[in-house]
């Protein structure tokens, strides 16, 4: 029999992540990247991790990650959703666990857009009365 592997999708602004999890020694590896070699903000790789930690799963699952798009935190945020929803698919009674943490609901803040005649997204150019 085939080791059972549960994947799922994350995202986080501009970066999506693809998230397998499987019975394992706890690894997270991240674009085949120890999660170390791959993440160097520690509040990043706690970001990661919390979903595990909740469950008491931190431990018990080995963590593989494809994750493209969006900067440090994006990604970091990315992950955190792919996890939370591959741990649904995993075992579906964490969800009110998860649900309550707020893991489970996609961040959909993103940036807003540019608008032409003007500098940024609501920056405005200086008025000059005279």
């Amino acid at each position: 029999m085939a080791e059972q592997r549960f994947m799922a999708t994350g995202k986080r602004k501009s970066a999506v992540a693809r998230v397998w999890l499987q019975p394992g020694s706890g690894r997270v590896i991240i674009n085949k990247k120890s999660i170390d070699e791959y993440i160097h903000r520690e509040t990043s790789k706690m970001v990661i991790h919390q979903p595990l930690m909740l469950t008491g799963t931190h431990g018990k699952l080995d963590v593989f990650v494809n994750v493209k798009g969006g900067g440090a935190s994006g990604q970091a945020g990315a992950i955190r959703h792919g996890i939370t929803k591959a741990l649904l698919e995993y075992n579906p009674e964490l969800r009110d666990t998860l649900k309550r943490a707020g893991f489970i609901t996609r961040d959909s803040r993103c940036k807003e857009r540019k608008k032409y005649g003007q500098p940024g997204a609501r920056a405005r150019f200086q008025y000059s009365k005279r």
